[in-house]
């Protein structure tokens, strides 16, 4: 293994880690804000919702316009808007400041993730590639269970405010990857209205779930921009085939059914991560001891590298997305009980499962989408696979803390274990018929 395919994955994951960050630590320090600002906890979940949905949606931009001016651009720009995000958050005087702050921070954010990936899947190839993603994802893992500890400790000394803080670390990495991001595109111009309807569509799925919290007006707004929305981004594509969303992407069932049941295992990461310090915080625990809990995950984290790659080459990226859906599953299986029972273990258990989800997940989707699509619109179309992949962080936490209010906590987490064997049924065919990588590179074969 070249020193390369050693460091580039390991820069790309410390900073992914940083930008997920945003999430995990901050969600120990939810009831600190709530107090801090004068809200509910229910409230103040929306500052990871709307974060997580801001990472969604504009991960499929950055992807487009990595393919249409290169990488190094685009990432440098979505850097700078996270560390401004991450500071306003971190001086926010009202709830209000808070939720423009942690948007703007995660629309950001939302760089790392579709350009690390698409860094990898330019320099490498094969075997080596598999081990790259799953070193990117094994790192970034790591540093995001770490920190939910370091939050909790940085809470202990500093304030939840300098938690809200910690992204701006990204910045540091920079210089050490510059070198190897690219500036080339095809210089096409980006379909800026084909973006914002994608994005609105998204956003009306997050505001819908999470409506119960919010009241009626959130609800309204939701079913709007899904029945608005979903109608017009299907004219749209019809209209402008190569646009945002190309609509080779579209009729690509694997680059669709991949990202589907991928988008089960951020739901259950960062349902968990809204719900255990909620529940163990009411149970006297401090931050810093919620955040110790989710230390045993980075062993976990470590060793996705080591088997990863292996596994994605071994079973294929269907068969080896299905396993991250099953492990997905067991892990909210054990969160629901740990709930029923207010059991720390259990959701120790839970955490275990989800990180290796996450581990294997993430560098199986990128795989399988890469495998699956032209050169010319990888960007976009892994732009748009994380896309479906973090609208189901969004809804994960918005679900929780909807469902939550109806069904109980408990429920809400029962009822989100549907979701990977969900997503099991939507690979069916891939596992069955396994796609041909030839057949699918070619731009209209979909």
């Amino acid at each position: 293994m070249t020193q390369d395919a050693r460091r580039t994955p390991l820069l790309l994951g410390i900073l992914f880690g940083l930008a997920g960050m945003g999430s995990s630590s901050a969600s120990v320090v939810l009831p600190d804000m709530a107090e801090g600002l004068g809200i509910d906890v229910g409230v103040a979940a929306w500052s990871i919702s709307l974060y997580v949905l801001m990472l969604a949606v504009t991960t499929a931009v950055y992807g487009r316009v990595a393919d249409l001016v290169g990488v190094r651009l685009p990432l440098l720009v979505g850097l700078s808007l996270m560390a401004a995000g991450s500071l306003v958050s971190a001086l926010a005087p009202t709830f209000s400041v808070e939720l423009v702050a942690r948007m703007a921070q995660g629309a950001g954010a939302a760089a790392v993730p579709v350009l690390g990936v698409t860094v990898l899947n330019q320099r490498f190839v094969g075997e080596v590639r598999g081990y790259a993603l799953s070193r990117l994802a094994a790192v970034a893992a790591a540093v995001v269970c770490a920190g939910p500890f370091i939050g909790g400790v940085v809470d202990e000394v500093l304030g939840w405010r300098a938690v809200m803080a910690l992204p701006v670390l990204g910045l540091v990495v920079v210089p050490a990857l510059w070198g190897s991001l690219t500036r080339e595109g095809s210089g096409e111009r980006l379909d800026v209205f084909g973006a914002v309807l994608v994005a609105a569509t998204a956003g009306g799925l997050v505001l819908l779930v999470q409506s119960p919290t919010t009241g009626l007006t959130v609800a309204v707004a939701g079913v709007v921009l899904l029945a608005v929305g979903g109608p017009a981004v299907a004219a749209w594509v019809r209209r402008r085939p190569d646009g945002f969303l190309p609509m080779e992407l579209v009729r690509n069932t694997t680059v669709v059914r991949s990202a589907l049941a991928a988008a089960a295992i951020p739901a259950a990461w960062f349902s968990q991560l809204v719900v255990v310090p909620v529940i163990l915080q009411d149970e006297g625990w401090s931050t810093w001891q919620v955040g110790a809990l989710l230390l045993p995950s980075i062993g976990v984290a470590a060793l996705i590298p080591r088997v990863g790659g292996a596994l994605i080459a071994r079973l294929g990226p269907a068969r080896a997305l299905g396993l991250a859906g099953v492990l997905a599953s067991v892990s909210l299986t054990l969160a629901a009980l740990g709930a029923a029972f207010t059991a720390p273990v259990l959701f120790g258990l839970g955490l275990l499962f989800v990180t290796a989800a996450f581990g294997l997940g993430q560098p199986t989707l990128s795989a399988a989408v890469d495998d699956a699509v032209d050169q010319r619109v990888r960007g976009v179309a892994l732009g748009i696979a994380t896309l479906l992949f973090l609208v189901g962080g969004s809804v994960g936490s918005a679900a929780v803390v909807g469902l939550g209010l109806l069904l109980g906590t408990t429920g809400a987490l029962a009822v989100l274990v549907a979701l990977p064997l969900l997503g099991l049924l939507a690979l069916r065919p891939l596992v069955v018929d396994p796609p041909d990588r030839a057949d699918a590179s070619v731009p209209d074969a979909a």
